[in-house]
Parts: structure tokens; C-alpha cells; sequence
């Protein structure tokens, strides 16, 4: 299943924020979107998910649905998004899905933690939560926004390794929102640069290393410069950004 956008673009009241997205996620593929701050990306993400409709463009999608996924689209949120009044369990699904939240629960490190509440679990934790849920229903495509950055170093760390190993098993196309350049390229098939509001695709930056490997030491001395890269890419437009948040 192929996730197609095709000349999206949007804009609140007088505010333009996205001009001309092109873009396709091929089954199975991960796609970063990084840029400045107020570029657009999770408006971005808000449309690809039909939370929010573009005035511009259409997104729609190429292949049928899995006959096991019940729901083609999930989020996995910043805030993670968990209801307090329910258990670890109830919050990945309800009851008749048991067999499938019991799976999820043992993958992600959680089944020992079934019958807590979320007030009870860490934060990474609470992600863990969150991201079991997304993949219980096996959706189509997996949409995430920032799910790492509230979480402190080590437990990003971690938590990516769950997260590729869920997807390794599973090969679900996502595309994931996301400030951190290494956090890109240790997940992305692709890296998809957006400039400055209105965002548009500045560049599309391929990751050839298979992710198994982006932790080898030599993997680490190529990806380097596409880190640089990166950085290079977004750097005058993420200080001008910054400066306007400053000055609001």
C-alpha cells in the first residue's frame, strides 16, 4: 500500500504553511520529515492522516488495505496520548482484541506491566504504551509525530531499537516527524527536508544503509556526513525560525 501526495498545500487564515508537498511512501518505507521550527510538519502529518483537510492538493492512497490491519492509519503521538482511566492493556485495545494486545504488550517489553495505569509508568513507558497501540490494529501506514522528544537520552535510545524491531517485523510504511537529524537517519529509508513556512520540499535525501546496520562503526563514519549534510540544509532557516518564536 502506497501513500501518494500529490501538490498539498494549506494555509490558516492569512498564514500560508505548506505550498506544493509532492510526495510518495512506498510500502514498507520509513520517511523522516525534518525543517525548521513552524515549517508545516505536523500540519503536514494532521493532513496525510485526515485530521485536517488541505485546500490545496490531495493525498490518497495506492494498493488495497491488509485484510488484518483494522484501521489503515495510526498516530503515535508527542504527548502519548493515553486515557488514565485505563490500564496499560485497555489503553493499547479493547478486550475482544486480546490476543493481538497480549503480543503487542510481550514485544514492547510491557506484558508484566498489563494491569497498571498510565499515572504508574515512566514516561518512556508511556510511549511504549503508545506506540503498542498504534501497532495492534497493523495499520497500513504508521504516522508519527516527535514520539521521542519528550523522553530523555537513554530512553530515546532504547526505544528506538523497540520501535525497528516492531517495524522489522512488521515493514509498515511511516512517516515520522521529527527535530533530531540522528534520529533520522537511524530510522529513515529517506530523509524529506522541508524549507521555511510555507514549507515546501527543499530536498529528499536518500539512507542507503539497511538499519540493522546504521550502528556498525562504519556505518556510523558514512552517515556522518549526511548528518553534516543535513544540518547545512535547515541551519540558516532553523536561526530565522528560532528568531521569530523569540520575538512573538
Amino acid at each position: 500500500m502506497e501513500l501518494i501526495v500529490d501538490g498539498v498545500g494549506h494555509d490558516f487564515g492569512t498564514l500560508s504553511v505548506l505550498d506544493g508537498i509532492t510526495l510518495r511512501v512506498g510500502a514498507g518505507e520509513i520517511v523522516a520529515l525534518i525543517g525548521p521550527s513552524g515549517c508545516g510538519k505536523s500540519t503536514l502529518l494532521g493532513i496525510l492522516g485526515g485530521l485536517l483537510r488541505p485546500l490545496r492538493g490531495s493525498v490518497s492512497i495506492a494498493g488495497a488495505v491488509p485484510r488484518d490491519s483494522l484501521n489503515p492509519f495510526t498516530y503515535v503521538f508527542q504527548d502519548f496520548a493515553l486515557l488514565p482511566w485505563r490500564t496499560v492493556a485497555g489503553n493499547v485495545a479493547p478486550a475482544e482484541r486480546r490476543e493481538r494486545v497480549e503480543a503487542a504488550l510481550s514485544r514492547i517489553g510491557l506484558a508484566e506491566f498489563r494491569d497498571a495505569y498510565p499515572k504508574q509508568l515512566s514516561g518512556g513507558m508511556r510511549q511504549r504504551v503508545g506506540i503498542a497501540r498504534a501497532m495492534v490494529v497493523r495499520p497500513a501506514i504508521l504516522l508519527m509525530d516527535e514520539p521521542l522528544s519528550a523522553l530523555d537520552a537513554q530512553t530515546r535510545e532504547l526505544l528506538m531499537e523497540e520501535f525497528l524491531a516492531l517495524w522489522l517485523g512488521e515493514r509498515v510504511a511511516a512517516v515520522y516527524v521529527t527535530h533530531n537529524l540522528a534520529e533520522a537517519l537511524r530510522l529513515a529509508d529517506r530523509v524529506v527536508v522541508l524549507s521555511r513556512r510555507p514549507g515546501r520540499i527543499k530536498a529528499v535525501v536518500p539512507v542507503t544503509i539497511p538499519q540493522r546496520e546504521r550502528l556498525q562503526p562504519a556505518a556510523q563514519a558514512e552517515l556522518a556526513p549526511l548528518h553534516d549534510h543535513l544540518w547545512e540544509s535547515i541551519k540558516t532557516e532553523a536561526q530565522v525560525a528560532d528568531r521569530e518564536v523569540i520575538d512573538a
